[in-house]
């Protein structure tokens, strides 16, 4: 008989020792965490941009982006693992 998963997300998931260690300020684990949610940091930083002939570009803006990533740090710093 097969085992069944609680759900298919837990595959990714962060490690509670990861999450732990990213709010008590290690760099290598606050860094794992930046590396788990660059896609979706990505994904909410890409911006329309057209060009002179009006071509749509879809490009990364990076302001935006270094800003989710600095707010992202504050809130891991801030988090209080129980």
């Amino acid at each position: 008989m097969r085992k069944r998963c609680k759900s298919n997300g837990d595959k990714n998931l962060l490690p509670f020792h990861i999450i732990k260690a990213a709010s008590e300020g290690d760099v290598m684990a606050i860094n794992e965490v930046l590396k788990h949610y660059e896609g979706y940091i990505i994904t909410l930083s890409t911006r329309k941009m057209y060009d002179e002939g009006g071509q749509l570009h879809f490009c990364v803006d990076e302001t935006l982006r270094r800003r989710l990533e600095t707010k992202l740090i504050t809130k891991i710093l801030a988090f209080e693992a129980v």
